[in-house]
């Protein structure tokens, strides 16, 4: 069965960003301590990096988190998709107008201009048909940024909620939540690592 999962890093007043994003500075100022657990050396934090990096059949992104990817200070061989992993799943990206180039071009990208619902329509077909392909189930990631995570929340698209609680007080920057549709969450798994608290929710349709 291919899950729909959405999955960020976020900080205990509620950012997914620092203060002042931007193309050079993707996580914003003191961005940085929200990903530290995934470049941990903790054996949790490497085991959960891992595994979803394995499960992850398509990913969907923004067209703003694509930018900064995709940019000169993003993804490369050593640091990409899953941290230190580099995983290489299919890629979709929700934006109203596809870029004109590419640098990470060894990647896998589809550009949807159509809505949240057919980005996420696409990457669960790519999912299914990495999982036909591969004999194991996998799943769609919805790795950001928060506009695009809340949008599918607030869609009903999304059926795990993975919150990469960091020990971080931003005092500003973007927040993943902003209002949107009302719900109650049934908590899945709490794991505790020295570097964050990790954190599942089923999600009601």
């Amino acid at each position: 069965m291919t899950r729909i999962i959405a999955d960020i890093s976020i900080s205990l007043d509620g950012y997914v960003t620092g203060p002042d994003p931007g193309l050079l500075n993707g996580l914003g100022t003191g961005g940085e301590g929200l990903h530290t657990w995934a470049f941990s050396g903790d054996p949790e934090d490497r085991r959960i990096v891992r595994e979803t990096t394995e499960r992850s059949g398509a990913v969907v992104l923004g067209r703003h988190l694509f930018d900064i990817v995709d940019g000169p200070k993003g993804w490369n061989d050593e640091s990409g998709y899953g941290a230190g992993e580099v995983g290489k799943p299919a890629f979709v990206v929700l934006t109203s107008q596809p870029p004109a180039s590419v640098r990470t071009s060894d990647l896998d990208w589809t550009f949807v201009t159509t809505g949240v619902r057919d980005a996420v329509a696409t990457a669960r077909e790519r999912a299914r048909a990495a999982s036909a392909r591969s004999g194991k189930d996998l799943d769609v990631y919805v790795m950001g940024g928060g506009i695009t995570i809340s949008s599918a929340l607030d869609a009903g698209l999304i059926d795990v909620l993975t919150l990469h609680l960091a020990p971080v007080v931003l005092g500003g920057g973007t927040p993943l939540f902003t209002g949107g549709v009302a719900r109650t969450l049934t908590q899945r798994s709490v794991t505790r690592t020295s570097t964050a608290t990790h954190i599942s929710y089923d999600v009601p349709r």
